[in-house]
């Protein structure tokens, strides 16, 4: 595609289902494009990259046009313009950017854009030239250029692309290609082969004769060439610029009023005014280039601080652990030292009890045998003179002999009654890693960091019940002195600090059911805190479970009998006892039941719920911390702050079913009894946290049912 001619209309050429060869520097795309009739033409087109802003630009006579396609496509034809000096302002060194575009034996390269050729390339008119199969609509003008023997070229020239070619050819003098040595001037240009000869090698290669005949052979554009833009309609010179269009006109395209109340100035003020504005852009451009050119440099010289940095750190570390090392080496031998002195010592004292039995035997002995010789003794006076007094000292002797040598035991252990504690030192080698320091300026003090983020374990967290459980894992290369956990209201709402330690894992009790909590944790040292870790959401279950909680029900001192995994109570004095569940409610609806398994008609057990700090030694309802109902075999009252009221018919007995509904949606409480609404609502506006709770006497035994789904109930 090129510049528009005539109406100054812009043409694009896109590739269409076919394949693209390069000669050269150049591209050239193959198309298949059928006719209406549906025979299929081919045609190589050529497709240099058009400007995105469209600029207008015109059509050659058909000799310059051939000639500049064909030192197009060579991309080493040379031209010099007049106009390249025309104005200084808008030419910016490749200095001023750093930037350079191209070498001085290149040719910028096409671009095949979108393939949007298809809808724009059609069968001939009837009013076509003679030859012409093909034409293609301008998109701008909807002009319409033919397509004949002369292919491609009967497109607009794209003449901002050709005179920037040119200026870059122009470095070189246009010699022939086919010298061996010492290339001449070149005369001729074939526009076919595409090819500079001189005329002894035009003879030689190329005569004029055979198939050769039919190549079109020009002269290649000197440098001092110049180019003028002409109207395609007129063939005038296009001296103006029509603002609105968009588009160059010549004085009779203006005359002949082809832009009738349309804003037109001359071309050259247009032209210069665009050019200012191109420069100023560019400039901004270079200085932008240029800034960054400065940045790439910092870059490379910071990557060579960072390899001068991380070998000072390797050598560094490698210091450090060769002085753990020889720390590991001299305990060794301390502690071998140890050994041996322990060896030495055991010996010390073995060779030392061995001196003392080896005595000990020596007296035991001598005296044996001076006993054996006085035996001996025929005598009767003289034996009986040392009689008594070897029977004293051979009874003493056997008496200490007893005592330090047969029940005498070896002082010390042939065994090493020790063992290296290395556990400790092994969980620090596991441990021993980086830590993150702060970014400091040269000379400063460096100081640890404040943590990274720590990283949540989905699979070790869980909820159960109203619990739930966040495990995490320290973060990498941070010193850390402790975590701080925090969990939001399980409605979305802000989040608060419910854990603030060492350990890597907590369990959060006491949460709402049938709510879905997010937690989020971070780590802190005496640099700060660090950043939190990602939000995990942990739902606790729809409907609790729980039991009788002897601790919360007055421990051991109560005289309630828990049993059944604390599901059954039952009481052995006549004394009212108070027992709680296991979990306390603030919001939801909850309901749990109780089963009557022992019943006597001379007792009235009370249900309900309570707060925590209840008087747990009177019947349930007889505080202000507690509501209830109390029931015998015949009906029931409702009571609170030992004010009873509202009688409902209905008792119980062995086997009954009581059903308690705490709907803190609507801060009501409810019961029943066998299924049945026992009256209407027992109390409303209940406020705060409450405690399932039952009190019974003697000859009543009760068992728990909960996570049970709440009955609905018919009214409010």
């Amino acid at each position: 595609g090129g510049g528009g001619g005539g109406g100054g209309c812009l043409v694009h050429s896109h590739p269409l289902h076919g394949s693209t060869a390069s000669h050269g520097n150049s591209i050239t795309t193959t198309a298949t494009v059928h006719a209406h009739g549906g025979v299929g033409a081919s045609a190589s087109v050529p497709t240099p990259q058009p400007p995105s802003s469209h600029p207008p630009s015109t059509r050659h006579s058909s000799n310059s046009s051939a000639a500049s396609t064909a030192s197009s496509a060579t991309g080493s034809e040379s031209v010099t313009s007049d106009q390249d000096q025309a104005d200084k302002v808008s030419i910016l060194s490749e200095a001023d950017s750093g930037v350079v575009c191209c070498s001085n034996t290149s040719r910028p390269v096409s671009y095949a854009g979108t393939a949007q050729l298809q809808g724009l390339l059609q069968g001939a008119a009837a009013a076509a030239p003679p030859g012409a199969a093909f034409y293609l609509t301008c998109p701008l003008c909807r002009k319409l250029v033919f397509f004949d023997e002369g292919g491609v070229r009967n497109l607009p020239a794209y003449r901002t692309m050709e005179s920037i070619v040119d200026r870059f050819c122009a470095r070189e003098a246009l010699r022939c290609q086919m010298c061996e040595t010492d290339p001449k001037v070149a005369s001729i240009v074939c526009e076919q082969c595409e090819i500079r000869y001189c005329d002894a090698c035009r003879e030689l290669c190329h005569p004029a004769r055979g198939p050769l005949a039919k190549h079109n052979l020009v002269k290649p554009r000197n440098a001092a060439s110049q180019r003028e833009s002409v109207c395609g309609e007129h063939e005038d010179t296009l001296s103006m610029y029509c603002l609105v269009c968009k588009m160059p006109a010549c004085p009779q395209c203006i005359a002949e009023k082809q832009h009738p109340g349309h804003e037109v100035q001359s071309i050259s003020v247009t032209c210069k005014a665009q050019k200012t504005e191109l420069s100023h852009n560019l400039q901004q451009l270079s200085e932008k280039a240029r800034s960054t050119t400065e940045f790439i440099q910092r870059l490379k010289g910071m990557s060579d601080k960072v390899t001068e940095s991380c070998m000072e750190f390797e050598r560094l570390v490698t210091a450090q652990c060769e002085a753990l090392i020889q720390a590991i080496h001299d305990r060794r031998e301390y502690l071998l030292e140890a050994i041996r002195m322990d060896k030495d010592t055991k010996i010390r004292i073995l060779k030392d009890q061995q001196s003392n039995c080896t005595g000990k035997l020596q007296q035991t002995t001598g005296l044996i045998q001076f006993c054996i010789e006085a035996l001996k003794e025929t005598d009767s006076a003289a034996f009986l003179q040392v009689g008594s007094m070897l029977i004293n000292r051979v009874a003493n002797t056997d008496m200490t002999w007893h005592q330090e040598v047969t029940n005498a035991a070896p002082r010390v252990s042939p065994i090493v009654d020790l063992t290296l504690d290395d556990a400790a030192l092994v969980r620090a080698i596991d441990n021993l890693n980086f830590m993150q320091m702060k970014a400091v300026k040269d000379e400063e003090e460096r100081l640890p960091a404040a943590p990274l983020a720590p990283t949540i374990v989905p699979e070790d967290c869980s909820a159960e019940n109203n619990s739930v459980t966040v495990a995490w894992h320290a973060p990498a290369h941070s010193f850390v002195d402790g975590y701080v956990l925090e969990l939001d209201d399980g409605s979305g709402g802000e989040f608060r600090e419910v854990y603030c330690g060492k350990e890597t894992i907590c369990t959060v009790d006491g949460l709402h059911f049938n709510s879905m909590y997010n937690a989020r944790v971070k780590a802190f040292n005496n640099a700060g805190e660090g950043e939190y870790s990602e939000l995990i959401g942990l739902q606790t279950a729809e409907v609790a479970w729980f039991t009788f909680d002897p601790i919360l029900s007055g421990g051991a001192g109560s005289g309630l009998v828990f049993s059944n995994n604390n599901a059954t109570v039952s009481v052995e004095g006549w004394e009212h006892r108070v027992a709680l569940g296991s979990v306390g409610f603030s919001r939801g609806i909850h309901y749990w039941e109780f089963t009557v398994d022992k019943y006597t008609m001379d007792t009235d057990p009370a249900f309900g719920v309570a707060r925590i700090d209840v008087n747990r030694n009177k019947m349930l309802g007889k505080d202000e911390k507690s509501f209830a109902m109390y029931i015998d075999g015949q009906r029931s009252w409702f009571q609170h702050n030992s004010v009873h009221e509202r009688r409902v018919e209905g008792g119980i007995t062995t086997g009954s079913t009581i059903g308690v509904l705490l709907d803190l949606e609507r801060h009501t409480l409810s019961f029943l009894v066998n299924e049945m609404p026992q009256g209407s609502v027992a109390f409303r506006d209940l406020y705060g946290v409450f405690y399932p709770a039952v009190s019974i006497n003697r000859g009543v035994t009760l068992t728990l049912h909960t996570a049970l789904v709440a009955p609905k109930m018919d009214y409010f």
